[in-house]
């Protein structure tokens, strides 16, 4: 799964050297080579945002080992966001706006922009999906003593004390309606806890969750890594839960881009997509190695003992819990975490009916098929000879508290659930 490279006790220099060793040695791993014959992109040139986040990694990898270049499109930027409200908008106005044309993104946020539900109505597509796994739900030092772990119930006292005395808890996540925030809701409902009533969800973006946490202005938060990492690493609080542990092998991150965009340019954007293919599979077996790229001033500006160790499945909890060889790590490629099925899709559209950001009466199905274009992905997959999933949806999805979701009766899910907020 990983490389070899040991980075810690290395210095940034070292990393970097010991990376594109790596990067020099490995042969290409993409069987179809440079960019098919046929007719070529569109464009030469697109803008993609991304947030300081792990899970940006493929776009990171793509444009720094020249990969997009490969495949027919030299001129792509790869542009830092200040948080996810500013991934939005930039995508709103586009580059001819001076925004962007799409992005390392959360999973829902295309659907949610392509609605109006959070700006400006904006068509979007999803082509590909960039991980999965890979988030955390930390909590700061003074609720060590309630011992919170996967089950959050030991919280729902304390956040009623604390509600009581006028200081209601605040727990944190990235976007309103993005990953972060149903992995937040969804963790603090199975515990009997109304994330709309019992505390107050805060945003903030994923570089400030750990300052906030330091400063005292959140009790817990949802996010990507390496916050979660960090916060231990910093000893300012521990891991409550991965969010692998609430569902294993969720989706998470997608490269969105504007629909107009992709309409435009139909041959660029599969061009895109091949690009971060070759990517996500070398990120999946040269994890040090990309860490030691990724983890740069111009990308998450973090040291890179912040990100590796959980990306290789060690684990420390921050609360006496130490895991190695953990299941619960983040995947670029294996297990087919880069296709965007359509079934994941449909349950982030159900959990946003859950807590009110859509309608209850909105049709998932069509809205899903606007949206994702797992075709793109297929025809790209067949051009280089890459095997795809037998289909767009993955069935019946379980989670840690035993709820089922089944795409094809979404309602019975959104039925099921005790705590909910429907409009």
């Amino acid at each position: 799964m990983t490389d070899s490279i040991d980075t810690k006790g290395l210095n940034r220099r070292q990393a970097l050297t010991a990376a594109a060793a790596t990067v020099a040695a490995a042969q290409a791993l993409f069987p179809g080579g440079a960019h098919a014959a046929g007719k070529g992109p569109e464009t030469t040139a697109a803008k993609l945002g991304f947030i300081a986040l792990t899970d940006a990694s493929p776009l990171i990898i793509a444009k720094e080992k020249g990969l997009f270049a490969k495949y027919g499109m030299p001129d792509v930027e790869v542009l830092k966001q200040a948080s996810w409200a500013a991934t939005r908008d930039n995508i709103v106005l586009g580059s001819k706006g001076g925004g962007i044309d799409g992005a390392h993104i959360l999973s829902p946020m295309p659907y949610l922009i392509t609605t109006g539900q959070s700006a400006k109505a904006t068509p979007m597509y999803i082509l590909a999906r960039l991980n999965v796994n890979g988030q955390g739900i930390s909590v700061g030092n003074d609720l060590k003593s309630v011992q919170v772990g996967l089950n959050s119930s030991g919280l729902k006292a304390k956040f009623a004390q604390l509600k009581a005395a006028g200081n209601i808890a605040k727990v944190a996540m990235t976007f309103r309606g993005g990953t972060h925030d149903l992995w937040l809701r969804y963790w603090l409902a199975a515990g009997g806890i109304n994330p709309d009533v019992d505390c107050s969800t805060i945003v903030i973006p994923p570089p400030q969750m750990v300052a906030n946490m330091k400063a005292g202005t959140q009790d817990a938060f949802c996010v990507g890594e390496p916050w979660n990492g960090q916060l231990v690493s910093q000893k300012i609080g521990y891991t409550a839960t991965t969010t692998s542990e609430i569902w294993m092998n969720h989706p998470e991150k997608a490269l969105g881009m504007r629909a107009d965009w992709v309409d435009k340019n139909p041959n660029a954007a599969k061009a895109l997509i091949a690009a971060t293919m070759e990517a996500q599979q070398w990120c999946e077996r040269n994890r040090a190695a990309m860490c030691a790229i990724t983890a740069g001033r111009q990308y998450i500006n973090v040291p890179t003992g912040d990100i590796v160790p959980r990306l290789q499945g060690t684990i420390d909890y921050g609360d006496g819990r130490k895991v190695t060889s953990s299941p619960h790590v983040m995947k670029f490629w294996n297990d087919f975490a880069a296709f965007p099925f359509k079934s994941h899709d449909a349950w982030f559209i159900t959990e946003n009916k859950r807590w009110g950001n859509f309608s209850a009466g909105l049709d998932t199905k069509a809205l899903v098929n606007k949206v994702n274009r797992a075709d793109m992905w297929r025809d790209v997959a067949k051009q280089y000879g890459i095997a795809t999933p037998a289909s767009d949806s993955r069935g019946v999805e379980t989670f840690f508290d035993g709820k089922k979701f089944d795409p094809a009766n979404p309602d019975a899910y959104l039925n099921s659930q005790a705590i909910k907020k429907l409009s």
